[in-house]
């Protein structure tokens, strides 16, 4: 059953209900990024595989919503189908609302409630009947999968830096101060976090499906039932949390009263709906800010983690280019399954942080490409691999993207290569007065690129968390605000962010380097506090695509200290032979 006969099928279901326009978002019911395939109901109406995109569907029309990330993969995903795209941010694109406003009608806007953010709801009850409480893809999709809690395990305080008890604490002290009597947590990683557990209930996000209530005196957690084992059991008692079944938690918020504290744009619309109180505090989670801002031992861990994952990459690079140079038959699927083989060797290591992209030529001008067995590019001796990757280790999250050199690559491509190098070097060697966000430093990155009138359709870079979800709120560089996104804090020490500038060129190669930079204290004087980064990520740029005629002096004395840092850090884990190399690959310009 192709898309266009399930969209006919929808639409029968939305005229027997009186819809006029049905939202399907890619969202589950905590409102995370990435989902569990049992929410894959916009990817099984559209055929788009991307992690980001709102489908709508008219009686007339279907169009599908995405960010320039995904606009070369949605179009050629979306080909051959009904479904128009709609690209997100570009200048002849309305906005959903405005796409609802035309088409709505007299009927009704329909949704599931579960899957949408109340926030966003509440805006549309303003101005349309709202429909919220049907599932219409659920019920044409025949041999969908089953929402299954997995097995749960508990972080150690050696990892974590922290425990549970300790972080309740805190929050009941900012639930005091927002002077909130009740506090409810739906974010599957904030749960995560606050109680030192993780899980599997998500393909690359060590999260748990969970439910939390916090009052004054009680906390309740609410678990999938397959999850709850004997030790979790006691874990929960021994910190006073009481443990309920992860469908209980509906009907227990409808007894809810008193003061209670959510984050609209975090719970979903459903649960909005139950909460029978007049008195909502709105405001961000508390554990949003706290998380994000890494304790000592959790930067101690990452920093190990980074040596672990530094040395895997170094190891894949050589590996790579040697067998290039041989003459061997690799794909891009194949490069991904070497690169995950060298981090696997790791005992503290859990899997991949994301979805590996391992893109070779013109398949690296999509941002978020997926190798598959249709389009697995076999691999020559010349142009670029772009390989953007990341570990979950027990000692924290990773994230980094290196664009290896295979041969021969154009003037033009060294020229785009050296920029983005230059782009990288420079944001992650800013200082800064504490206070400024990432909007007012992202320029340092842009600027290179800015100069040849050239740009990448997306953020520079995102918060990661620790043993976590790859992209974490509210951290991250971008050179204008998008509320939605949530990266737009004031920097603090602790917290860590990518730093991952690129060029794109549709049809002929894309260039990406990603660093992860931990924010840190430089000196306080009668000017304020200055803050700068300490990069993280310890991999080698190759030195193959660069032409130093496009760098300062500056430019090239940063790529040395990083190169000698590298070397100096990754060198002591290696065999002779990458040793040897390394110290070549990494040599002063």
């Amino acid at each position: 059953m192709n898309v266009d006969v399930r969209i006919d099928l929808l639409r029968k279901k939305m005229e027997k209900n009186d819809i006029s326009v049905y939202i399907i978002p890619t969202a589950d019911y905590h409102g995370s990024e990435y989902i569990h395939d049992y929410f894959d109901c916009r990817k099984y109406m559209s055929g788009f595989t991307g992690s980001a995109g709102t489908m709508i569907v008219t009686m007339d029309e279907a169009v599908l919503y995405t960010d320039g990330r995904y606009f070369i993969q949605a179009e050629r995903e979306l080909a051959g189908s009904s479904i128009k795209l709609m690209k997100m941010g570009e200048k002849n694109t309305i906005s959903i609302k405005e796409y609802i406003n035309r088409n709505i009608g007299e009927k009704k806007l329909g949704f599931d409630g579960k899957v949408m953010q109340a926030r966003e709801v509440i805006e549309y009850e303003k101005s349309y009947m709202v429909c919220s409480d049907l599932d219409l893809v659920g019920e044409i999709w025949n041999g969908r999968n089953k929402l299954i809690g997995k097995d749960i395990f508990i972080l150690e305080e050696s990892y974590a830096g922290e425990t549970a008890g300790n972080k309740l604490n805190r929050i009941r002290n900012k639930m005091i101060e927002y002077k909130a009597d009740v506090h409810i947590l739906t974010s599957l990683d904030d749960i995560a976090w606050l109680y030192n557990i993780r899980g599997n209930d998500i393909q690359y996000n060590p999260v748990v499906f969970a439910y939390t209530i916090i009052t004054s005196e009680k906390t309740i957690i609410y678990l999938m039932k397959e999850a709850i084992s004997k030790t979790i059991s006691e874990y929960f008692t021994g910190i006073n949390v009481e443990i309920k079944t992860y469908e209980e938690f509906y009907e227990d918020i409808k007894a809810l009263s008193g003061n209670i504290l959510i984050e609209k744009g975090k719970i979903n619309y459903n649960i909005w709906k139950k909460i029978n109180s007049n008195n909502i505090i709105d405001k961000e989670n508390p554990t949003t800010l706290m998380k994000a801002i890494k304790n000592d031992t959790e930067i101690r861990n990452l920093r190990k983690a980074h040596v672990m994952d530094g040395v895997a990459v170094t190891k894949f690079i050589y590996w790579l280019k040697n067998e290039i140079n041989k003459g061997s038959h690799i794909t891009e699927m194949l490069a991904a399954e070497k690169l995950e083989e060298y981090r696997s060797v790791y005992k503290t290591y859990v899997c991949p942080s994301f979805a590996t992209i391992s893109a070779y030529e013109s398949n690296a001008a999509m941002m978020h490409y997926s190798a598959d067995e249709n389009s697995n590019a076999v691999l020559e001796k010349k142009g670029f691999l772009l390989v953007d990757s990341g570990g979950q280790y027990y000692e924290g999250t990773t994230d980094i993207t290196r664009t290896v050199v295979l041969g021969d690559i154009s003037d033009e491509a060294k020229k785009h290569y050296t920029l983005v190098t230059k782009s990288m070097l420079s944001l992650a060697n800013a200082t800064f007065l504490y206070g400024c966000k990432g909007i007012n430093l992202d320029i340092l990155a842009r600027e290179p690129l800015w100069n040849v009138l050239m740009d990448y359709k997306c953020g520079t870079g995102h918060g990661v968390g620790y043993m976590l979800n790859v992209h974490e709120a509210p951290n991250g560089f971008r050179w204008r605000s998008i509320a939605e996104r949530n990266d737009g804090c004031v920097l603090e020490p602790g917290m860590i962010t990518t730093d991952e500038p690129g060029v794109y060129i549709e049809g002929q190669y894309g260039i990406r380097i990603e660093n992860e930079l931990l924010c840190v204290e430089k000196c306080t004087n009668e000017y304020g506090t200055f803050l700068g980064f300490e990069q993280l990520t310890m991999a080698p740029i190759d030195l193959e695509a660069i032409d130093t005629k496009y760098l300062e002096n500056s430019d090239i004395n940063n790529l040395n200290i990083y190169h000698q840092m590298v070397y100096n850090t990754i060198a002591p884990f290696l065999e002779e032979d990458v040793k040897k190399w390394l110290k070549e690959y990494t040599r002063a310009l």
